[in-house]
Formats: C-alpha cells, structure tokens, sequence
C-alpha cells in the first residue's frame, strides 16, 4: 500500500508543472490570454480613468463609431471620448490583433450582440479567415464630474 501511494505522489509530482504551464500568464482574469506589453498598454490607455459597468448583451450599432483591436481576444468599442465597450471574445480569435484583415460580422437588426459571429478575410487574396464570437459588452466610463 506505501509502494502505491509512493507511486501516486510521484506522477502527481511530476504532472503537477505540465498543468501549470497551461494556465495563461497576464491579465488576473479568468480565462483572459496573456496580452504583450504593447497590447497591455493599448487597453490601459483607452480604459484609463473608466470604471466599468454592468455588462450588456447587445450594442447598437450607433454606439461602436470606432473599433480598437487590443489582442486576439479583446475589441474595443469607443463611442466618444468618456465612454469604451469592452468585449472579451467567446474564444481567441487567431489573426484579429494584426488589424490588416478585415471584419466581417454577421448581424440580425440593429445592434451587434453576445453569440453573434464575424470572421475575418485576408484584405489582399479574399481569403476567409476564422469565424470568432463576441461575448458581452462591459461599458468604461468616465466618473460622474471627472473632466479628465
């Protein structure tokens, strides 16, 4: 019984750093994939001062004049200069962060919603690139009374 639970602590010891290299370095949160020190400082610019708020499902569309991709998992909604949407993708989405393809996001009404699709396409060769789903919309905004 001491000769298998010697063998247990074993392979528990040894499998113990394969999982950890797993678990993504960066932003503390959960499920967040790790942002470069460039992309890191893209978000904290335009979040700067924000606090967020309640996350929404849908945003419409006369609310997104201006898309800021951070990372292949992060976009950025800016709608005036005291208010961000945040959206952490349902999933990485290979390629987004290079901003040279274009988006393509399939949409139903007016506004743009958690589980709606996009996919990129190559903007020399037309080529379509990976499907990619938008999770929900977390407003930053500027505290009441700040100038700043």
């Amino acid at each position: 019984m001491a000769k298998l639970n010697l063998m247990a602590a074993a392979l528990l010891t040894a499998a113990v750093p394969l999982v950890a290299g797993c678990a993504p370095a960066g932003s503390g949160e959960p499920g967040a994939a790790a942002l470069t020190p460039k992309q890191a400082e893209r978000l904290d610019k335009q979040l700067a001062g924000k606090v967020p708020g309640a996350p929404i499902r849908c945003l419409p569309n006369y609310h997104s004049n201006d898309t800021i991709r951070v990372s292949d998992s992060i976009l950025l909604y800016r709608s005036g200069g005291n208010l961000v949407y945040r959206n952490d993708l349902k999933g990485s989405c290979p390629g987004l962060a290079r901003d040279s393809d274009i988006m393509v996001v399939r949409q139903f009404g007016s506004s743009t919603c958690s589980g709606d699709f996009f996919h990129l396409v190559d903007r020399s060769s037309g080529i379509r690139g990976p499907t990619c789903v938008f999770g929900d919309f977390v407003p930053y905004r500027k505290p009441a009374g700040d100038k700043g």
